[in-house]
């Protein structure tokens, strides 16, 4: 964009030529156009000053066009004999417009002459934009003047008398209605018949005039124009009706845009200051100010002037505004305000925006109002003038095109032969083009005035809504104005924004690259920027923000696409694993990325080639193989599962070729064939498996939510077409596939996943039964062959799929498996009754016999019901010859267990489906008696696999046999009901305390199996509390793993944490009774390590202080809640520390006393009314009747100034949910400024001011910073905590709780109490009348806030912007709440929500 030079009056200039439409408005356009309005003064010079003399134009125009053109012109002119001689053409000549024209020969039909040399230029540049800039000279000539020279030098002999009537006619009507106007205006004569004379020679408002002459109804029928016609009789009235007329129609949006720029250009062409003042106010309106700017202060008031009174009439109710306000209604208007803005322009880009009027003073208007400290000025202002920038690119994008055309327009008439050369049009398409270049430089102008007065201080705002408005509309101009604005200029300023703090800035900037990114011509001019900022952008892809992130992958996928070798290879590995990102956006933009790096390695023709030598029907083998080399690469995750969904939506073709995956798997390999490895076989089959799952079941992975909730009707059409297609291939290949790699059990187990995506109905409906018979022939063959779990557990899977009962091939399947049954059956207790009659050394070969079959055996009884074949009375003899002599190894035990246990569970299935016998439940209850006593006798078994399986049998089978099974009408099972006893409890938490809070063994550098271990210990833990949950255990019971909750905080703390939550539902006082008991054992131990004697400083000591601590936050703010279970806790906790204390040895301390100091922990969170009754009962445990200065007695002494103590707690305690939300209903809507200053004051150190009372407002407020209860300091300075009001209120209620307290004291505490509000009462009358003095401030930011935040780009090498900002919280509100204290036993108030 090039740079605007100012324009400077040339001496040269006659007074009739200084007549500008600007100077018709005498001191206004000086006013307007000062340079105080702008932060330098040199930009004022953008929007002031004259035109250069046209003979400078003429000349350096005509010096380009060579000496030929000269002499044709030369030659022209000595041939047009009767043309007069002209004189230096003025800077903006008048054409007659092509709409008169054409409006001139309908109503002559008769007369269709040869038009004239001169019509004909004018026919042929119909297309440019015509001027609408008057000339200097017609202003003092008479408008019959002007229209013979019109006539004369336009028009044509035969149609001249029709024009000149015309044109008369047209003055006529135009002049009554500009007289109408000036009436109620109230403006001058004189200056109204200049604006007629000088706009009835405007070209656009000729054909204007013509329409509104032929239909004059419509336009007395506006509503615009009747609110205005109505509003001129009152002064101050009609102005502000008239001025929301507009704002209100572009609010409501009932017509469309282009209309209402129609209704008000007419207002404007009639009379210029009623139009530029309703359009001034429009945008004053879209601030949300209701000021209106009138006619006085438009002739006599400056625009800091006219800003500053604005801002004095701002609404100060609310801080909001239309941009700022929520709800459809308000984003739709911010839509009508942004094309509202750009249809002006549009609709004056001809006429109107040349006029030196309304542009200049409309930008200066912006540029005022986008320096104010009023936000909504400020952000409304910007929005406007950012849009309006936009639209004055479009502008000049079409003068390029006209300025293009004329050039080629001139230079094909200029390569004609001399003799059918036309003079006249050469010399008109050179005048034409001198006009578009002086339109270009206008608009240019204009562009850089906005630039420089708005945009190079606004980028850089506080608000970021603001800076994110200037990011998204560089990249609009630098994306359709790539000439000017696609250079480093313009460019650094969205790089710099790439490392602003909040994430809609950066968001914006990145979308704006992605649209110059799009193209390939535009992004080899960016190959400087790319390498300045191309390490902030790979460095975005993590970025803290998820949307930041996405677009920023999105960002390098295009550069990728479009640039060779920009990004280097370790730039791409940092966008490589986000395929694995939990985050479903990422990591789709993660793999379009990988896609597209895969794809330039990928060669369409060659792989048709290599398909067709090796006979293959799929020609993605070759992109297979680089999908497969992408997944094996990549160390960093393993889980083919979400590869291929990331995949899914762009490479979803390759991925579901499955009929290319199994040519990979069976094609046969010949001498000097390269064919994939054994690990790309297993990748591959894993891939084909993860990508079927996808196809067939359309939800991403585990962890990875796509926010889709429902299937749209095409989807799901999707899904059974691939289905069918998957099935149609998969039956015929995977006896094959199983076939083949039946002795891989890795293969095999991901294999036999396949007939679970199968459409079972596929057999039947293409007779494909012998590929089902080949297929369980291989299942039974794979089961007879492997003994692995995992493949014996896909077995089991497969035959549950196929067993299904809506399929007719049920009953096929239900033989294959009865055979195969029935033959491990026979194989277990031929071996087990050998086994069981052995005497002496057990065989080897036997007991592998029993172990296989009994494992295959059991994974077939987790999903089938095998309860047919007996097998319950085989394991538990197996089992009691284990238990009893240790013989049987582990392996046996463990299958035994679990067979045993799958048996009840299916017995138990049958019986709470269908009525049972009195027999069937007595018998069920001796098999489930029999496998509890040998889950428990497992507890202790040598094997550490026997004792981990008999833990979690056991925590299932407490909750499955719990008396929640008699729920649902099955009373007839209460006598399955089983209850655990104390020695079963005990056993189970014994085995908790041994397997899980114990220190981790040093497994070497293997971190895989580290994490498998801590998953392992934390199912225990989870299946221990899961009974404690469900109330099957005594909650007591949970006090050994409380007090491992600060040690094992990192390993446990979540669950811990889920289980302290449920606890406290069942029981609040049991559950704080719970944590003290952990506390106490805890402190017990201490004792036996120490001795009698602590040492208060010691770390196992400040240790348990810590954990009380935290014990402490977990109640909570809302002290009304937990007020009974904290009470409970400190009485308990009195009783514990003078447990061991007698009255006749008040010398020596009790021995548990520094328990006290515990406790005290705790007591933030008591009411100041149980504060006193726990002191009340502390006295009366231990009368204080002797000095307690002693170092022993020291807890009992910080333990009593705990509880006298004033709380932070005791204010916020009482205020309820029912209190607050009463009181938002009845406080307005105010401003965030406007709320801090209601709000107290805090210190630097995160306590209340000393000062409960007062407030400051000659200064900045400071809110507190929002921080983590886990990091609150473990003692707050609580003196300066208590407000006069709090004290009144809390001594009121003093008087209904002490019941002790004479009568003499309440009275005088009620005497204190009206004194002190009596002083409160005139504290707060003081702080109303500042409060008035402070309402301006509310609505203006201070000036100081933005030399305190400091400039929010500080340079575009920052590196930590992508850090999250502090969050501030404005300061609790700090008023007294006088009788809020005095029901606090009243059971309503302490079932209040939270707060």
């Amino acid at each position: 964009m090039p740079v605007l030079r100012s324009k400077k009056a040339t001496p040269g200039s006659e007074k009739g030529l200084c007549m500008s439409p600007a100077s018709v408005a005498g001191s206004v356009e000086s006013r307007f156009s000062s340079p105080t309005y702008f932060r330098r003064e040199q930009v004022a010079e953008l929007l002031i000053g004259d035109d250069p003399d046209s003979d400078n134009i003429t000349s350096e125009s005509e010096s380009d066009t060579g000496s030929d053109f000269e002499d044709t012109l030369k030659k022209g002119r000595k041939q047009m004999a009767s043309a007069p001689s002209k004189a230096p053409p003025p800077k903006r000549p008048r054409h007659t417009p092509v709409e008169k024209k054409v409006a001139l020969q309908k109503r002559n039909p008769g007369k269709q002459q040869k038009p004239s040399p001169v019509q004909q230029s004018v026919n042929l540049a119909k297309d440019a934009p015509q001027s609408s800039k008057r000339s200097r000279q017609v202003l003092a000539e008479s408008n019959q003047k002007v229209v013979k020279d019109a006539g004369t030098a336009w028009l044509d002999s035969d149609q001249e008398a029709s024009n000149l009537s015309v044109s008369t006619t047209q003055s006529k009507s135009a002049l009554q209605l500009s007289r109408s106007r000036r009436e109620q205006a109230k403006s001058n004569q004189t200056v109204g018949k200049e604006n007629v004379s000088m706009y009835l020679s405007s070209d656009q408002e000729t054909s204007n005039l013509s329409v509104s002459t032929r239909q004059p109804k419509r336009m007395a029928q506006s509503s615009r124009n009747a609110g205005l016609k109505s509003g001129m009789k009152a002064a101050a009235p009609g102005q502000q009706k008239e001025a929301s007329n507009l704002f209100e129609a572009v609010k409501l949006a009932k017509s469309a845009m282009q209309t209402l720029v129609d209704e008000w250009l007419e207002v404007y062409k009639l009379d210029r200051e009623t139009g530029l003042l309703e359009l001034l106010n429009f945008f004053i309106h879209s601030c949300g100010c209701k000021g209106v700017v009138t006619s006085q202060m438009f002739h006599k008031m400056q625009n800091a002037e006219i800003i500053r009174k604005m801002t004095e009439e701002f609404d100060e109710d609310s801080g909001d505004y239309p941009l700022s306000m929520a709800g459809p209604m308000w984003k739709k208007f911010r839509q009508n305000f942004c094309e509202f803005i750009a249809v002006l322009v549009r609709q004056c880009q001809y006429n109107v925006i040349y006029d030196e009027y309304m542009v200049d003073i409309l930008i200066s208007l912006l540029t005022g109002l986008s320096d104010s400290q009023v936000r909504a000025f400020r952000h409304t202002s910007t929005l406007a003038a950012m849009k309006l920038m936009t639209a004055l690119v479009d502008v000049a994008l079409n003068l390029n095109v006209h300025q293009e055309n004329i050039q080629r327009q001139y230079d094909t008439e200029r390569n004609k032969a001399a003799g059918k050369r036309a003079n006249d049009r050469l010399e008109m398409l050179l005048q034409k083009r001198k006009e578009l270049q002086q339109n270009q430089e206008e608009i240019e102008n204009m562009m850089n005035a906005i630039f420089k007065g708005v945009f190079v201080h606004r980028y850089r705002d506080l608000i970021a809504e603001i800076r994110a408005i200037c990011m998204e509309e560089i990249g609009v101009w630098m994306k359709r104005y790539s000439d000017s604005f696609l250079n480093d200029s313009y460019l650094k300023y969205v790089g710099w924004m790439l490392h602003d703090k909040q994430r809609e800035v950066r968001l914006r900037c990145l979308k704006s690259l992605q649209n110059l990114y799009e193209s390939k011509e535009i992004t080899q001019k960016l190959e400087l920027f790319t390498n300045r900022f191309k390490d902030r952008m790979v460095s975005m892809v993590l970025d803290v923000d998820y949307d930041v992130a996405v677009e920023a992958v999105r960002l390098l996928t295009l550069i990728l696409k479009n640039t060779e070798d920009v990004l280097t290879n370790e730039e791409c590995e940092c966008v490589y694993p986000l395929v694995y990102a939990s985050h479903r956006p990422t990591a789709a933009a993660a793999g379009q990325f990988v896609h597209v790096k895969l794809r330039r390695h990928y060669d369409a023709e060659q792989e048709e080639a290599v398909a067709k030598d090796r006979g293959r029907r799929s020609v993605n083998g070759e992109f297979i193989k680089l999908v497969l080399t992408f997944f094996l690469e990549s160390e960093l995750h393993e889980h083919c599962a979400y590869l291929v969904d990331s995949l899914w939506d762009h490479a979803g073709s390759v991925l579901k070729d499955w009929e290319g995956m199994t040519e990979l798997l069976l094609e046969e390999i010949g001498d000097g064939e390269d064919g994939l490895s054994d690990q790309e076989e297993s990748a591959l089959i894993e891939l084909m498996v993860c990508s079927m799952r996808q196809a067939v079941e359309g939800h991403p992975p585990i962890g990875r939510h796509s926010g889709k909730k429902l299937l749209t009707v095409k989807e799901k059409k999707q899904q059974m077409d691939d289905r069918v297609k998957l099935s149609e291939h998969l039956i015929v290949i995977i006896p094959q596939l199983l076939a083949k790699y039946s002795a891989d059990a890795e293969k095999v187990a991901n294999l036999l996943l396949i007939p679970g995506f199968f459409d079972l109905d596929v057999y039947c409906t293409r007779r494909l039964e012998k590929y089902l018979d080949l297929l369980l022939k291989q299942i039974r063959d794979i089961v007879e062959k492997h003994t692995e779990m995992n493949v014996l557990e896909a077995c089991s899977r497969a035959y549950y799929t196929l067993c299904n009962e809506e399929y007719t091939i049920r009953n096929r399947v239900d033989i294959a498996r009865s055979q195969i049954v029935d033959t491990l059956v026979e194989i277990f207790t031929h071996s087990v009754e050998e086994l069981l009659h052995e005497v002496g050394e057990i065989d080897e070969d036997n007991l592998y016999t029993v172990a296989t079959s009994l494992k295959r055996i059991t994974a077939l009884y987790n999903a089938h019901d095998l309860t047919r074949w007996e097998l319950f009375d085989n394991c538990c003899r197996v089992l009691e010859r284990g238990i009893d002599t240790g013989e049987i190894p582990e392996q046996i035990i463990v299958q035994a267990l679990l067979c045993a246990h799958f048996h009840i569970l299916w017995r138990l299935a049958v019986i709470s489906e269908y009525p049972a016998t009195k027999e069937q439940l007595i018998r069920l209850r001796k098999q489930r008696n029999t496998v509890f006593t040998m889950c428990q006798h497992g507890l202790s078994n040598v094997s550490t696999r026997v004792r981990e399986q008999s833990f979690i049998l056991l925590c299932d089978l407490l909750v499955i046999f719990s008396s929640q099974m008699t729920r649902d009408g099955h009373d007839d099972l209460q006598p399955l009901v089983f209850t655990a006893d104390l020695p079963l409890v005990s056993e189970l938490l014994s085995f908790v305390m041994d397997h899980v809070f114990v220190e981790p063994e040093d497994d070497g550098d293997d971190e895989t199996l580290k994490i498998e271990m801590l998953h392992k210990r934390r199912n225990f833990l989870a299946g221990f509390c899961k009974l404690i949950i469900y109330n099957m255990v005594d909650l007591r019971t949970a006090a050994d793993i409380f007090k491992h909750y600060m040690k094992y905080y990192g390993d446990y703390g979540d669950i811990i944490k889920e289980m302290l939550a449920k606890a406290r539902l069942i029981d609040k006082v049991e559950c704080a009774k719970t944590l003290l008991l952990s506390l106490q054992q805890l402190f017990n131990e201490l004792v036996q390590d120490q001795g009698p004697d602590i040492d208060r400083s010691s770390i196992g000591f400040c240790t348990i202080k810590d954990l009380g601590r935290r014990f402490a936050l977990t109640f909570g703010i809302d002290l009304i809640k937990s007020r009974q279970p904290v009470v409970s806790l400190h009485l308990d906790g009195i009783k514990f520390a003078f447990q061991q204390y007698r009255l006749n040895a008040l010398d020596l301390p009790p021995q548990n006393l520094p328990f006290l100091d515990i406790v005290s922990e705790f007591s933030t969170k008591l009411l100041q009314q149980d504060k006193k009754a726990v002191l009340a009962y502390l006295d009366k445990t231990f009368p204080a009747t002797l000095n307690l200065t002693a170092q022993g007695w020291l807890p009992l002494t910080s333990y009593r100034r705990s509880l006298l103590a004033r709380g932070e707690d005791d204010t916020m305690s009482v205020i309820s949910s029912r209190t607050v939300s009463a009181r938002s209903k009845k406080a307005p809507a105010s401003s965030a400024k406007r709320r801090r200053l209601e709000v107290s004051d805090l210190s630097s150190d995160g306590v209340w001011p000393q000062s409960g009372g007062s407030m400051r407002v000659d200064g900045k407020l400071r809110t507190p910073i929002l921080t983590s209860t886990i990091l609150r300091p473990p003692q707050w300075d609580t003196g300066s905590l208590q407000s006069s009001d709090d004290q009144d209120s809390e001594k009121g209620s003093e008087s209904e709780f002490a019941q002790s307290r004479s009568w003499l004291e309440s009275q005088s505490q009620n005497k204190r109490q009206n004194e002190r509000v009596q002083k409160n009462r005139q504290q707060k009358n003081r702080m109303r009348q500042r409060h008035k003095k402070q309402q301006l401030l509310s609505l203006m930011e201070e000036d100081g806030e933005e030399a305190e935040t400091g400039e929010i780009i500080s340079d575009a090498t920052s590196e930590h912007s992508d850090a999250n900002s502090e969050i501030s919280l404005p300061a609790p509100i700090r008023k007294g709440r006088a009788g809020l204290l005095q029901d606090l036993f009243d059971s309503s108030i302490l079932d209040i929500d939270d707060f």
